[in-house]
C-alpha cells in the first residue's frame, strides 16, 4: 500500500478538487492525478467521477475516504501535539528530588513559564533519587553532594550550611546568632539516619574536629526531627535550605569546617539536548 497514494485520494475527497488538494499538499496538481491514477489502476477500481465541475466520490471512494480521513486525521493529531511540546506548550516532566525546598521554587518558575507542562514528583533520599534518574525512572533529579560519573550531566543549583535546631526555650536560642561545632560536644541529639546526606555531612565534621555528640534518636525524616527537637528530647541538625518555619523551633547556623553542602541539578549526558529538560536546567539557573 503506497501512502503517497492514499495521502492525495484523501486530499482530493476533502477538497472536492485535484488543484485545491495539490495546495493543500504542496505539490503539484499532475503529481497528484498521477497519484491517485495510480492507486485506482493497482486496485482495478474507481474511486472518483471526474465531471466538468467538481469532482465526485464513488460509493467504494466514499468508503475509502472514511478511513482515510481517520488514518490521516490521526497523523495531524499526532503531529499537533508533537509540535506543542517542541514548542512546549504541553508534555510531562518526571522530577526527582531529594527533598522539597529546593525543587518547589524551579517548579513554580516553570508553572509560570510554561503551563501546560505537567509534573510528576518523586521525593526520597539522595540515594533513592540518583538511581531514580541512573535508572531513567525520570527526567531531570535535584541532588546533594553527587560524584561526578560518566553519562550524568551536572549543573550547580546552590549550597547550603548545616544548623543547629533547637526548642525556642533553649539558652542558646536566647544567646547566639551561631554557634561553633565545638559546642556540640556531648551535647544530646536527635538526628536523621546514617545514610542521610546531612547526617554524613555532620557526621564527617565531627570527626574531623573530633567532636563526640550524643546521638539519642535517629529518625528517618525531616519532620520527625522536627518534632523531637520541639518536645525537647535533644538537639536537631538540618540543612540552612530547608528551615521551615515553626514557632516552637529556633535555627541557628553551625560554624566551623565541613559544614557546607553542593547541591546539584542534572539529568542524563544524551538526554540533556531534550526540549524540557533545557527549560528545567535554564530555570534551575535563574
Amino acid at each position: 500500500m503506497n501512502l503517497f497514494q492514499l495521502r492525495a485520494f484523501d486530499a482530493v475527497a476533502r477538497e472536492g478538487s485535484f488543484t485545491r488538494a495539490a495546495e493543500r499538499l504542496f505539490i503539484s496538481q499532475p503529481a497528484v492525478t498521477g497519484h491517485v491514477k495510480a492507486l485506482e489502476e493497482h486496485y482495478q477500481i474507481t474511486l472518483l467521477r471526474r465531471t466538468a465541475r467538481r469532482v465526485e466520490l464513488t460509493e467504494e471512494g466514499t468508503r475509502l475516504a472514511a478511513i482515510t480521513r481517520a488514518m490521516f486525521g490521526l497523523a495531524e493529531e499526532a503531529q499537533v501535539m508533537l509540535e506543542a511540546n517542541r514548542q512546549l506548550l504541553s508534555g510531562r516532566l518526571e522530577v526527582a528530588a531529594d527533598g522539597p525546598h529546593r525543587v518547589m521554587p524551579i517548579l513554580a518558575k516553570l508553572r509560570e513559564r510554561y503551563p501546560g507542562i505537567s509534573v510528576n514528583l518523586r521525593l526520597g533520599n539522595a540515594q533513592d533519587t540518583l538511581a531514580a534518574l541512573l535508572g531513567e525512572h525520570v527526567d531531570v533529579a535535584v541532588l546533594t553532594e553527587t560524584e561526578p560519573r560518566k553519562g550524568l550531566y551536572l549543573q550547580p543549583l546552590c549550597q547550603s550550611r548545616l544548623c543547629v535546631l533547637l526548642p525556642v526555650g533553649h539558652r542558646w536560642a536566647v544567646s547566639q546568632q551561631a554557634l561553633p561545632l565545638s559546642a556540640l560536644e556531648q551535647q544530646v541529639m536527635v538526628l536523621r539516619e546514617p545514610s542521610s546526606v546531612t547526617r554524613r555531612t555532620f557526621d564527617k565534621a565531627c570527626a574531623v574536629a573530633g567532636i563526640q555528640p550524643q546521638v539519642l534518636l535517629e529518625l528517618g525524616s525531616r519532620e520527625a526531627v522536627n518534632e523531637a527537637v520541639a518536645a525537647e528530647l535533644g538537639i536537631g541538625v538540618v540543612s540552612s535550605t530547608e528551615l521551615s518555619h515553626d514557632p516552637r523551633l529556633v535555627a541557628l547556623c553551625l560554624t566551623g569546617e565541613g559544614l557546607v553542602n553542593q547541591h546539584w541539578v542534572g539529568c542524563l549526558e544524551r538526554r540533556r539536548e531534550l526540549r524540557l529538560i533545557q527549560a528545567f536546567m535554564a530555570l534551575a539557573g535563574t
